[in-house]
């Protein structure tokens, strides 16, 4: 899987295209690739009860039941657990 900022859990999106790292304080794109100061944000695309489609690779379903997108954050989320 790739690293990259935009799933790290000290990134901070300004727009589209930019973000700020909260750790490092540099700007920095989305798909930029710092492996340095990553940590994994919890994300449903890093779950194993996240299920991608098989027709549209930017949506999926959470314990094939419920509509999930890949990037959606699960911070608060009890039945998130971590691909290994």
């Amino acid at each position: 899987m790739n690293i990259r900022c935009k799933d790290c859990l000290y990134y901070l999106p300004v727009d589209v295209f930019k973000g700020i790292c909260k750790k490092t304080k540099k700007n920095i794109e989305p798909e930029q690739v710092e492996e340095s100061c990553y940590t994994a944000n919890k994300k449903c695309k890093f779950c194993t009860n996240f299920t991608l489609s098989k027709e549209d690779d930017q949506l999926g379903t959470c314990m094939d039941k419920t509509f999930a997108y890949p990037d959606m954050i699960a911070q608060k989320c009890k039945d998130f657990k971590k691909i290994k």
